[in-house]
């Protein structure tokens, strides 16, 4: 038999989503909310609650809640474990790359997307497009709404998260 690197690394990146879907981080409640966002996808019923906590421009946590397909459950999982520390430009700029590579881009070579690469693969099946960037799509809807002064948003069934 001969060793293939790619099936090894296709078999990494399953082991790393599917440990993100049996053991999400993020679900633990937030001392503090400073920006909260809804997130729906009609097309499969993904649904997210996410909760941001601030320190200024630093993020201090990510807990994110709801019900959805292993890919949108790793997916947020994999957010909420990389974005604590980070500035909320720098969400952006993982989300923006991210949505990218979920549209067939590479990533910019000073982003790192961290586990985030484990659903690269994903970028194959459109419909599972949206599954992926559901959590992030609402992200960038809470800042919004905390940029604008608020703390939430609403985002249902006409968000458009691919």
């Amino acid at each position: 038999m001969v060793d293939r690197p790619e099936v090894a690394l296709d078999e990494l990146y399953r082991e790393v989503v599917m440990d993100h879907h049996r053991h999400p981080r993020g679900r633990t409640p937030l001392a503090r909310v400073d920006a909260r966002a809804h997130g729906f996808n009609p097309v499969c019923g993904d649904e997210v609650l996410l909760s941001v906590a601030l320190d200024d421009e630093r993020i201090a946590g990510v807990q994110v809640q709801g019900r959805g397909c292993a890919i949108c459950t790793a997916s947020g999982s994999i957010m909420a474990e990389m974005l604590p520390g980070r500035t909320v430009s720098e969400a952006e700029t993982t989300s923006e790359a991210f949505r990218g590579v979920m549209h067939g881009t590479p990533a910019p070579a000073d982003v790192d997307l961290g586990d985030l690469e484990a659903l690269e693969g994903v970028q194959k099946f459109a419909v599972r497009v949206k599954c992926a960037m559901l959590p992030w799509v609402t992200l960038r809807d809470a800042i919004r709404a905390w940029r604008n002064g608020g703390t939430e948003a609403t985002s249902t069934t006409e968000q458009e998260v691919g």
